[in-house]
């Protein structure tokens, strides 16, 4: 029976060798345990894949500012738009894992990764989830001729007549358009889709009459329909929105039906769990304020906390749904 040779039996050359491998070691992760304990000790980035000026980035903004507060460090937004929001998530995704580069994700990227199946960026696998952060009431609106207003009353009228109306959604694989594909899917009904290139006329549309059906965010549909310029026929997820409280979900005609944007914080894949954690902390802390709620239901948005625990979880489940949706309905981009 052989023994192992002891560490003074060993050549001395093959010793100091180990002492400087353990040395070594044990310096690489008190340097780790270091550089955690003083996150952040410098500016983040906040990665937004869409223009400065829109909606996303008003959010994106209103967070910076909550969380440079909270963490003591200044957080920029850093607008690289294109590709629903795949541009920016690829450069996270390439990123240190060190918690100084961001992504505000939202639920597009989800949509994207099913209508591009040629895209190499996997969202659910290419990055850390940090923390839930907002989501972004739909509304459906009417032409005031409309023969419908609620809904329950919109669902009979589509019902009685398919193939007469259209809709129109700010673009294709919107989750505008994914959820109104939800509601056909839903009550049986044949809605046809008219894609804009963004949402800037769709709410003159509706007014005159061009379309008779609309997905627009409820900010640009409440101040519409309180000057009675068009109807507010339902909201797309049973949320209560300021401004728009006597406005009925459409759960109310479909039991269960809840669509809304919804956007989130993600860092690249890898991240140490305690920089997650601090980062989620700041994040709960934000949302937490009656100042941000504020700030928030102004731009349309209503805080949406999620721990990071939570949100890996809640991503790959909303992911399923659009990829079913997409497949029953049929839906392309093409």
């Amino acid at each position: 029976m052989t023994s192992t040779p002891t560490t003074h039996a060993l050549p001395l050359s093959r010793r100091r060798g180990l002492v400087l491998g353990a040395f070594g070691l044990a310096l690489g992760l008190g340097t780790g345990q270091v550089a955690a304990q003083t996150f952040p000790n410098k500016p983040l980035r906040l990665l937004v894949g869409y223009s400065a000026g829109g909606a996303v980035d008003a959010m994106a903004r209103l967070l910076a500012q909550g969380l440079s507060a909270e963490l003591g460090q200044q957080v920029v937004v850093d607008n690289r738009a294109g590709a629903s929001g795949l541009i920016a998530a690829e450069a996270v995704s390439r990123s240190a894992a060190d918690g100084y580069t961001l992504l505000l994700g939202e639920s597009g990227l989800l949509i994207a990764s099913h209508l591009q199946p040629g895209q190499r960026l996997d969202p659910l696998k290419s990055f850390a989830p940090v923390a839930g952060l907002f989501t972004t009431p739909l509304m459906i609106v009417a032409n005031n001729d409309f023969p419908a207003r609620n809904p329950k009353e919109l669902v009979a009228a589509l019902k009685a007549r398919p193939g007469l109306y259209s809709y129109a959604t700010s673009g294709l694989g919107t989750v505008h358009h994914l959820g109104f594909e939800m509601l056909k899917g839903q009550s049986n009904t044949f809605v046809v889709h008219i894609p804009y290139r963004g949402a800037a006329q769709i709410v003159p549309d509706v007014m005159s009459g061009q379309v008779p059906l609309g997905v627009v965010s409820a900010t640009a549909g409440i101040t519409q329909s309180k000057a009675g310029r068009l109807r507010a026929l339902a909201m797309m997820s049973p949320v209560k929105l300021a401004g728009a409280e006597d406005v009925a979900p459409l759960s109310d005609a479909l039991p269960g039906f809840n669509v809304a944007p919804r956007l989130v914080l993600l860092a690249p894949l890898g991240t140490p769990a305690n920089i997650v954690d601090t980062l989620n902390t700041a994040v709960r802390n934000v949302l937490a304020k009656p100042e941000t709620t504020r700030a928030a239901n102004a731009q349309g948005a209503v805080p949406a906390y999620l721990s990071s625990s939570d949100l890996g979880p809640d991503l790959a489940r909303e992911s399923a749904q659009w990829a079913e949706l997409i497949k029953t309905q049929k839906i392309s981009i093409q």
